[in-house]
């Protein structure tokens, strides 16, 4: 099979910003938007897609599909925005207002008052920022906007706000009754019946429900599910930048943006608006506020406060079904590195008139199942079949296309706090993001292995460590601390970070068995230093592993040594379980590894958790719970944000993270650009399916953490009707689906466009499907909506092909045609802690389907029983994760066009 060679690419996968269209900048994906919503991350399972109606347009469709790629340059949808009053000199500037999905969106201001705070609350000249729904109410003829009532707003933390930088008004939607205002705060219509006590503006749903008390924590969103920024933080130079989660109805049914309306006959996706109030040093009357001291901002939906609110309009591509209900499916299934791609090709696809459904399953399943039934139809993968230890190719042929250049980033929300001592030019960058760090194969080796000191939560308390745990005493206490990681980012030096199991001490991983797991534990055994670490090696000062991860036999506590070589997840092998210091909890409730760092459902919603910085940990005991429990308090608190994770590089474009430079085998460090995903997938070695692999990711440029995703069917298992239908698809695929770009149809950013030699082989494949004349024991390869069949990569083939398909398309003859058949029911080591995370441990959410995995966990505990948490074992979570993904297939959710 051939190899990526090097073609002219767009600059960079991810924006520098991590955002989307922009005049500089570029859009994010647009793509699983529905997914996940905070403690939601709402299941991208089936997204149906169409390509080609009849079997005599497809020829003719093929032709119009194989267009060579390009970088899209569409008009920028970025809208600036004058203040007005106070604000005057303030401009606005929101980078992405079309073509909108569930992802974040750049929002930026210039000529503003540096923002000023009286002890730790924000005081004067911040900005807050909302999403609202409904027509222009009329109210600023110059700058059209939604009426207060129906804006997703005030939903701050009711409780532990000892910390919490608001003071009750400027958070919420508390406002105190004044015909005649004088103070910002006031308002002029609410809050009448009691005008000595205060009162509330009411929150609108597009239903038409309102809630008039209460809205702090209403029916409708909560401090974990609403996407509001309470205060953004103007600099010293008088400029700023927020990073805007955008959620579709999938997320905020009752905002119900981009929910089709008809209107005049017109069908289109409703609009919303992003709307922004700034927070001045000025009251009413034009005079500085008398005292300085206190905080005198008040709610943002006042009527006071609302008179200076800038609106952007936003318009989004259309949530719900996009293909025809009822018509037949092919179905697709596999790797979650193949999703965004497949939802954003979606809607193109779809005026074809074939739909393809899609399951996400982890690339071993996948390949499991095709080798199991082959005539569950086309699965992506970045192995072929019968590359996983204990499988074998099965016999006849299998046709492999390379459809996507991708690969795992570490995605990041890190805030600048300046510690004691710090420079002047380093606390005037209080607040502001860090755009980068560097990370060499050791110490993400440290994360993954739970080695900084504060990972075991309560195991070292004031210098004195418990019981087989001595190892973490002199550890760092987390990454940003570590001294190997300060040498690589300097800055770190003069940062304050609060390290806990909710910032720097671990990444936020996805559960289960991945391809991606597994090329980031080969990117860490290709490296020597970090081969030593695991092995129980110190580093330079003196940092050890947590010897529960250790490949020493005889350091591991458990007898048995740790192999990463073998590894396809982030096994949390660490027995520790305590009550977590200060909580309060009765001794009865311990939190154990998978507590204090739970898992997240896929790479997407780790990517989403990370720019809501929200690392699901439940770190609070809430007493008054029925029954009593631990709680999420939920995001953390502005300016101190710290959260790291493993994500794909279309999620953290779509989320716009920060993403880390990573040192490959050439000793560079690297960022995950289009120009460094190519350079590493022309490194792709192998038979038949080539892959990318670390060690011989050694050109300068090479991105060490790249896949290479190829489509895979077996022919002989699926109807000529099937065939050609997965033929259109990868036609489209591989030509006009290689247009980078926001629109949908386009290949999202964060992947990187094939090569012309990729494309050229993904086309051979296709005739080689539409060609095949080879034995068949084929049904119709389609199946019902919301079906879970899956199908994974084939045998081996050479470079040149064989068995029926045309040179260089990666097929060939298979082998004994042993087949391996997955587990349909969870198993894993592990006790309650386990069960009550076996669907990733999120906060509860009614407006989204996620509301479900609360109910899907319980029933996985009840098979993993109620055994000692992770008695010295790995923790294996394949079998759940799967068990999980079936039941939202058969409930029937489904991504959206592009990308829920």
């Amino acid at each position: 099979m051939t190899t990526m060679s090097d073609n002219p690419q767009p600059p960079t996968a991810i924006p520098p910003h991590g955002g989307h269209p922009h005049p500089t900048t570029k859009a994010s994906r647009a793509v699983r938007v529905g997914n996940t919503s905070g403690p939601r991350a709402k299941p991208r399972l089936l997204v149906r897609l169409i390509a080609g109606a009849a079997i005599g347009a497809l020829a003719g469709l093929a032709v119009a599909q194989s267009a060579p790629p390009a970088t899209a340059a569409p008009a920028s949808s970025a809208v600036t925005v004058s203040g007005r009053g106070e604000f005057k000199d303030m401009k606005f500037t929101v980078d992405q207002t079309t073509r909108l999905t569930s992802q974040a969106v750049t929002v930026s201001w210039t000529g503003g008052t540096p923002t000023t705070f009286a002890g730790t609350q924000f005081d004067t000249d911040f900005v807050q920022i909302m999403q609202c729904w409904g027509d222009d109410d009329g109210t600023v003829p110059a700058n059209p906007g939604p009426a207060r009532t129906q804006c997703q707003y005030g939903a701050s933390p009711t409780t532990d706000r000892s910390s919490w930088p608001g003071n009750g008004q400027d958070d919420t939607r508390q406002i105190f009754y004044s015909a005649d205002p004088t103070n910002y705060g006031q308002d002029n219509r609410y809050g009448a019946g009691n005008p000595n006590a205060p009162g509330e503006v009411p929150f609108k749903s597009v239903d038409g429900t309102t809630i008039t008390t209460g809205t702090q924590n209403n029916k409708f969103f909560s401090r974990n599910t609403t996407n509001e920024v309470d205060f953004a933080r103007t600099g010293a130079d008088g400029t700023g930048k927020e990073f805007f989660e955008v959620q579709t109805a999938n997320e905020a049914p009752h905002l119900g943006c981009g929910v089709p309306v008809t209107t005049n006959g017109v069908t289109r996706p409703r609009s919303c608006w992003l709307v922004i109030v700034p927070q001045g040093h000025l009251d009413l009357d034009g005079k500085p506020y008398a005292d300085q001291s206190q905080v005198n901002a008040g709610s943002p939906v006042s009527s006071t406060n609302w008179q200076n609110r800038v609106a952007v309009k936003l318009d989004f591509n259309s949530v719900g079904t996009n293909c025809p209900l009822g018509a037949d499916e092919r179905p697709t299934t596999g790797s979650e590195l193949a999703a965004d791609a497949m939802t954003s090709w979606q809607t193109t696809l779809c005026s074809a008139g074939k739909v393809y459904s899609y399951t996400e399953f982890g690339e071993p399943d996948t390949r499991s199942r095709l080798i199991a039934d082959g005539s569950t139809g086309l699965a992506f993968t970045t192995r072929r079949l019968g590359a996983d230890p204990g499988t074998t190719a099965p016999s006849g042929t299998t046709t492999y296309a390379p459809v996507a250049v991708s690969g795992a980033v570490i995605g990041f929300t890190i805030e600048r706090r300046s510690s004691s001592g710090a420079p002047a030019s380093e606390e005037r960058l209080d607040g502001t993001k860090i755009e980068s760090i560097k990370l060499n194969a050791r110490l993400v080796a440290k994360l993954l292995t739970e080695s900084y000191r504060s990972s075991t939560w309560g195991s070292v308390i004031s210098g004195k460590a418990a019981k087989g745990y001595g190892w973490a005493r002199t550890n760092p206490s987390g990454l940003a601390t570590d001294p190997e990681f300060v040498a690589l980012n300097p800055e770190f030096a003069y940062l304050s970070v609060a390290e806990t199991p909710a910032t720097d001490t671990d990444l936020l991983t996805s559960l289960g068995h991945s391809d991606t797991a597994r090329a980031i534990w080969r990117w860490i055994l290709a490296d020597r230093d970090a081969r030593q670490f695991l092995a129980g090696v110190p580093d330079d000062d003196g940092m050890r592993v947590n010897p529960y991860y250790s490949t020493n036999a005889d350091l591991n506590p458990s007898g048995t040594a740790f192999d990463p070589s073998s590894a396809d997840d982030y096994p949390k092998s660490d027995p520790w379980c305590t009550i977590p210091p200060g909580s309060g909890a009765p001794a009865t409730n311990k939190q154990c590894m998978i507590d204090f760092h739970p898992y997240v459902e896929d790479m997407h919603a780790g990517a989403l958790h990370a720019r809501r910085a929200d690392t699901l940990w439940k770190s609070s005991w809430d007493p008054l719970a029925t029954p009593p429990a631990y709680k999420n308090s939920g995001p953390q608190i502005v300016g101190s944000r710290f959260v790291i994770t493993i994500t794909d590089a279309a999620s953290a474009a779509r989320y716009g993270l920060q993403t880390a430079q990573l040192k490959n085998s050439a000793g560079t460090y690297v960022a995950p650009t289009t120009a460094a995903l190519t350079a590493a997938a022309a490194t792709a070695t192998g038979s038949g399916v080539p892959e990318v692999t670390p060690a011989n990711a050694t050109a300068k440029g090479a991105y060490p953490l790249t896949e290479l995703v190829y489509a895979a069917v077996r022919p002989g298992k699926v109807s000529k009707a099937a065939r050609q239908d997965y033929a259109a698809l990868l036609r489209y695929a591989s030509g006009a689906g290689q247009t980078q770009g926001a629109d949908p149809g386009r290949l999202p950013y964060g992947y990187a466009p094939l090569s012309k030699k990729l494309r050229d082989q993904a086309g051979r494949a296709a005739d080689a499907l539409v060609a095949y004349t080879g034995p068949t024991s084929a049904g119709g390869g389609g199946s019902a909506a919301g079906g879970t069949s899956a199908s994974a990569g084939g045998a081996a083939g050479s470079a040149g092909g064989t068995g029926g398909t045309a040179g260089g398309v990666g097929t060939g003859a298979g082998g004994a045609g042993a087949s391996v058949s997955p587990s349909v029911s969870a198993s894993y080591d592990g006790g309650q802690a386990v069960a009550t995370t076996a669907a990733g441990t999120t906060p509860a959410d009614p407006a989204s389907p996620l509301r479900y995995a609360v109910p899907v966990g319980a029933a996985l505990g009840a098979v993993a029983g109620v055994g000692a948490p992770f008695a010295g074992g790995r923790l294996s979570m394949g079998s759940a994760q799967t068990a999980v993904r079936r039941l939202r297939a058969r409930r029937g959710w489904s991504r959206s066009s592009p990308r829920p």
